[in-house]
């Protein structure tokens, strides 16, 4: 990999700020000249249309390129200052005039951004010691349901060990079969191959057949959204007021709750009744309060989408679904979640 590869491997150009840097624009080709180190050496950059860069180093006495630059193995303290000036030039070419993206090819960057728009989702770079693996989360339920990373193309039993970007996904077991006789699709890499596909992200595939296999992956991650009944003290809060004044508000996290349930909130006495319904639209939100009645260390946030009568579900009617008694944050019977709603 050449020095130019290895800083601009996941940076895309702005090719105006590349105008507005000093580049300049040759047909499809924009140049940009520096001289460094008192001017002995002079460094010129050209970056394609396709956004690939290149450069070289000349010597400004003579025109002479300076070969020992591009040569890894000749190394020494005077070879290694050229390389290091000329690196930094490259490296504040790439802050001013390139935009950081996810992974290195042009495909998996789409696909991430479709996933992103789609779904909500951002890849994790989860492991120190592979930084270039992007993990998929269900971010409700936060299952897997896309790995991309990049790998010699010999690990998939490929003929030379040129580096390449797969993704894998959980697809059915009959509908892998039938893909792994298709090109662009391999044994799952590193993970169950019998649940899980590599798909490969070198323009092999189009990106809309790939976002229908994604659809299917993510699909298998969805959980169903549960119920709650959740109990709230007049003595202690005004949850009418605080409704009053804002849609959404914030809310004591107990365990096991997550985005995109709901919660029936039972008011205590004088009360006694259920009286709003609300979706949970976020969770594990740090929170510091402590009085002698409570301890808040986390919060949810809840949004009201319905305000319901005090007599239409009170504590004697909910002694029929078998509620004997409201403590705590509990699970709604399934057949009182259908009157609910």
């Amino acid at each position: 990999m050449t020095v130019e590869n290895d800083i601009f491997k996941k940076y895309t150009a702005d090719f105006e700020k590349l105008k507005e840097y000093g580049f300049v624009k040759k047909k499809d080709v924009f140049l940009f000249q520096k001289n460094f180190r008192n001017d002995e050496f002079r460094a010129e950059i050209t970056v394609l249309k396709s956004g690939e860069v290149s450069g070289k180093v000349y010597e400004t006495e003579n025109n002479d390129e300076f070969l020992p630059l591009k040569i890894e193995t000749r190394q020494g303290a005077f070879i290694g200052e050229i390389r290091e000036e000329y690196k930094k030039i490259l490296t504040e070419i790439r802050d001013n005039c390139f935009s950081q993206n996810y992974f290195i090819s042009n495909q998996a960057n789409r696909i991430t951004n479709m996933i992103i728009k789609k779904y909500g989702d951002y890849p994790d770079f989860m492991w120190e010691k592979f930084p270039q693996y992007g993990v998929f989360k269900n971010n409700k339920s936060l299952k897997w349901y896309g790995l991309i990373s990049n790998i010699e193309f010999s690990k998939l039993g490929g003929n030379n060990c040129s580096l390449i970007e797969i993704m894998n996904l959980k697809l059915n077991k009959d509908k892998i079969q039938k893909l792994l006789e298709q090109k662009g699709y391999y044994p799952a890499w590193h993970m169950n191959k019998k649940t899980w596909i590599t798909i490969t992200l070198d323009e092999t595939l189009n990106d809309n057949e790939i976002m229908d296999l994604i659809e299917e992956s993510y699909s298998y991650t969805i959980e169903p959204n549960k119920n709650w009944i959740i109990p709230a003290n007049p003595k202690y809060f005004d949850l009418e007021a605080a409704f009053e004044k804002e849609n959404e508000i914030l809310w004591k996290q107990s365990s096991k709750i997550k985005k995109g349930d709901f919660a029936y909130i039972y008011v205590a006495n004088p009360v006694s009744a259920i009286l709003y319904k609300c979706e949970i639209t976020k969770t594990d939100m740090p929170y510091n309060y402590k009085d002698k009645n409570i301890k808040i260390d986390k919060v949810i946030k809840i949004k009201l989408l319905k305000k319901y009568n005090k007599d239409f579900m009170t504590f004697e009617k909910l002694n029929k679904y078998g509620i004997k008694a409201i403590r705590g944050q509990r699970t709604c019977p399934e057949n009182l979640c259908k009157i609910l709603k």
